[in-house]
């Protein structure tokens, strides 16, 4: 998913040759900087693998749940149709049930 984005692995920062001019830079500077950047890019591998395993399991919930509600709302309005049930009706109903329970 994000990985489209990434141009360089890990392998490819360490196999990167440079060219050495009589001024080029000490190549044990270089190596030791690679290596840093080749640490920290397999930490972000890493990261970015366990956020999209993330992802993609909040978004598998997300569309159950999103089709729980729609199921949930369905059964709402046919029961509600079919019986007649307004929401003055539950209200009474609420009110009722509270006196019950809590006690005039």
């Amino acid at each position: 998913m994000l990985e489209e984005k990434i141009y360089l692995t890990t392998k490819d920062i360490l196999e990167k040759e440079f060219k050495i001019d009589t001024r080029g830079y000490r190549p044990q500077e270089v190596d030791k900087f690679l290596d840093i950047i080749i640490s920290d890019y397999s930490e972000y591998n890493k990261i970015i693998k366990r956020l999209d395993t993330e992802l993609r399991t909040i978004m598998t919930e997300n569309e159950r749940l999103k089709k729980e509600v729609r199921e949930l709302r369905s059964q709402i309005e046919m029961a509600s149709n079919a019986k007649g049930v307004t929401n003055v009706d539950i209200l009474k109903r609420l009110s009722e049930l509270e006196k019950i329970v809590y006690g005039e």
